[in-house]
């Protein structure tokens, strides 16, 4: 029988059905990217390329369209303000999550201002990916429409600490600002599916979750945020594609809401923050699919052996039955080394098989 294509496996673990394997992605971070070029990983070959990555994502741009500055620039770092006014810090050589330093829109009357700024305009879309889109589906690859959503696109444009004291303070503002995502979002969407870009699934980002816990109550997230996720997997939806939600953190809480809204797959299963890939399979396996829950920890641990017992005892099971994709369960970091990251692949298409 003919190996299968990406978009042929991914559809089928979507679905609950077996494939001819469990299909394969990942994120390692680009430090990790530079530390794997110094240790065999060839110069001009991407890590999706080497690995047989199975996804190739598009999105938009859902700023605020303001002009982009350099404030400051180092060997070690760059602070810019971005096109949503922020004042952002990042790392050059480290792996770190950009830094938030300072917000334009910090209140409901600023965001009165610039609210008009998050409507739908061509300049959003790179129109010259499409040929990229094309070339990815004649490749066989699971092509996803990607998008930040909801509270994390939020927090972005405004700040946690703003976004989680409004939540309390004033929700309606919260409201507009996750509907004007959702919209913007929608039509972006729209627009590039009806001009060229074809989609296999969404693949939207929305962080709710930290090490302990959701960021806010079950109770806030029904009121305030639900509507709106159920807006985007009711959209999607209606055009045939399954929704897979990004979600690092704890989020165990809000799984029963994510399927009622209507996400397909659940991603990455953070392991440090208690979410255990087994626990959910068993729990909510016949209703949701998962993608991730593979401890980078382990992947970096001095004996081989933690990291072939966590591949086998969590991917032998959650694949039963299809509903299960592999990814590590955050970001590949850069204390792994190209040669066990390999070993990390082998092992997954050793344990992921079906026989």
């Amino acid at each position: 029988m003919a190996e299968m294509t990406s978009r042929e496996r991914v559809l089928l673990a979507l679905n609950h059905k077996e494939p001819d394997r469990v299909p394969i992605h990942d994120s390692p971070w680009g430090t990790t990217v530079a530390r794997w070029r110094k240790e065999g990983l060839p110069e001009g070959v991407s890590p999706a390329e080497y690995f047989g990555y199975e996804f190739v994502g598009f999105g938009a741009d859902l700023s605020l369209q303001l002009p982009t500055e350099v404030i400051e620039e180092t060997d070690e770092y760059i602070v810019v303000r971005d096109a949503d006014g922020a004042v952002v810090k990042n790392w050059k050589h480290r792996t770190s999550t950009p830094e938030k330093r300072d917000f334009l829109i910090k209140d409901r009357k600023t965001w009165e201002e610039y609210k008009e700024r998050m409507t739908y305009n061509d300049s959003r879309i790179n129109w010259n990916a499409v040929e990229a889109c094309k070339k990815a589906r004649e490749q066989g690859k699971f092509v996803t429409f990607n998008a930040a959503v909801g509270y994390d696109r939020t927090q972005g444009l405004v700040g946690s600490v703003n976004l989680l004291m409004a939540m309390i303070d004033d929700p309606e503002w919260v409201k507009d600002m996750f509907r004007a995502n959702a919209e913007l979002v929608i039509a972006c969407a729209e627009e590039m599916m009806a001009k060229g870009f074809e989609f296999d699934g969404a693949f939207l980002f929305d962080d709710n979750g930290y090490r302990n816990d959701t960021l806010f109550s079950p109770a806030a997230y029904k009121e305030l945020l639900f509507p709106y996720h159920k807006m985007l997997c009711d959209f999607f939806k209606s055009k045939g594609l399954p929704i897979i939600l990004h979600s690092c953190g704890c989020v165990k809480k809000f799984i029963p809401y994510y399927i009622e809204a209507g996400f397909t797959c659940l991603q990455p299963l953070e392991v440090k923050a208690g979410m255990d890939l087994i626990e959910l399979k068993k729990t909510y396996g016949d209703v949701l699919a998962f993608m991730g829950g593979i401890d980078v920890r382990k992947m970096a641990a001095d004996d081989p052996r933690e990291i072939e017992e966590e591949i086998r005892t969590k991917i032998t099971f959650a694949k039963k039955g299809g509903g299960y994709i592999y990814h590590s369960d955050h970001s590949v970091p850069d204390n792994v080394s190209f040669e066990r990251y390999k070993y990390v692949i082998e092992l997954v298409r050793r344990y992921g098989r079906y026989d």
